[in-house]
């Protein structure tokens, strides 16, 4: 590779050029990802174009499982392993073996062997490691607030989940942006990595401090091991409360505290004005019988 090439490319994909190309002569190194196919290359030449009648071609895995057999130009999948059985295909243009829906499981060496059939039986004639790494992508972190903030605390407690990835993460974090500043707040990350699968799913929660008298957005950064891109959430925004705002919520508080006592208040002096009321309606004492026994005496 061109050195002056080299420096021009990103950080990111640069490293990952030199990982892969690192110690190429000896040993390739391959990158698959999870439930896609993986390419094991052979780089058997036949520079004596040799017949494929003549050559008996397979490989396997670092158990000496058979992934895939050429015998004399014929497939033999009778001994292939059946971990491996309709997985598999050759492509006999570039010598590649490509490897289907591809599982964390796979990872590790490959070796592929090319013999030559001769009268006195088989002739090594090439032989290639492969060094296999399984890639799963992160899902993009999610926020979940799980407390928010009040009028005595200026905490909100939040959670992040990132799933069905692998290799495990390098770390896990929370990002609190304001107008005038940036601050990342790390956390202990909580793994669980699924037995059939062998994907990570992984978790923070943290307590965080959001003033009232700013703007805040807060992110979740996930960072993975192989490459050096940050995997990033939706913003969860906050938007700041001016002090008339918080003014009214403690106004309207004591208002909601006060309000029985003034409507059981009301009652009492409702009542009182009723009963008096009823009482000056009451009809004095009749002067009738009074008129009737005076008629009386005069006759």
């Amino acid at each position: 590779m061109d050195f002056r090439c080299a420096m021009e490319l990103s950080g990111p994909l640069l490293v990952m050029i030199l990982f892969f190309l690192s110690d190429a002569a000896s040993t390739i190194k391959r990158l698959a990802y999870f439930n896609e196919t993986g390419d094991l290359p052979c780089h058997f030449t036949n520079p004596q174009n040799i017949s494929l009648d003549e050559l008996v071609v397979f490989w396997q895995d670092h158990g000496n499982r058979v992934l895939f057999e050429l015998y004399k130009g014929k497939e033999k999948p009778e001994n292939v392993h059946p971990m491996y059985k309709g997985r598999t295909s050759l492509d006999q243009d570039n010598w590649t073996l490509q490897l289907r829906n591809v599982q964390i499981k796979d990872r590790g060496s490959y070796q592929c062997y090319v013999h030559r059939q001769g009268p006195n039986g088989l002739v090594s004639l090439h032989q290639k490691s492969n060094n296999l790494f399984v890639l799963a992508n992160f899902s993009q972190p999610e926020i979940s607030l799980i407390s928010n903030r009040t009028e005595n605390s200026d905490n909100i407690n939040l959670t992040c989940l990132s799933t069905k990835g692998y290799p495990e993460p390098k770390k896990m974090s929370f990002v609190l942006k304001t107008e005038n500043s940036t601050t990342e707040y790390d956390a202990v990350m909580n793994i669980f990595q699924d037995n059939i699968t062998e994907l990570y799913n992984v978790s923070v929660s943290l307590s965080l401090p959001v003033s009232h008298e700013a703007n805040v957005s807060i992110f979740c950064d996930l960072q993975p091991k192989l490459t050096q891109i940050r995997l990033r959430s939706q913003p969860h925004n906050i938007d700041a409360k001016s002090h008339n705002t918080r003014q009214l919520f403690t106004d309207h508080g004591i208002l909601i505290t006060t309000l029985p006592v003034l409507v059981s208040i009301v009652c009492v002096m409702v009542f009182s004005l009723i009963v008096k009321k009823r009482k000056k309606k009451q009809p004095g004492p009749s002067h009738e019988c009074e008129v009737i026994e005076t008629e009386g005496e005069e006759k």
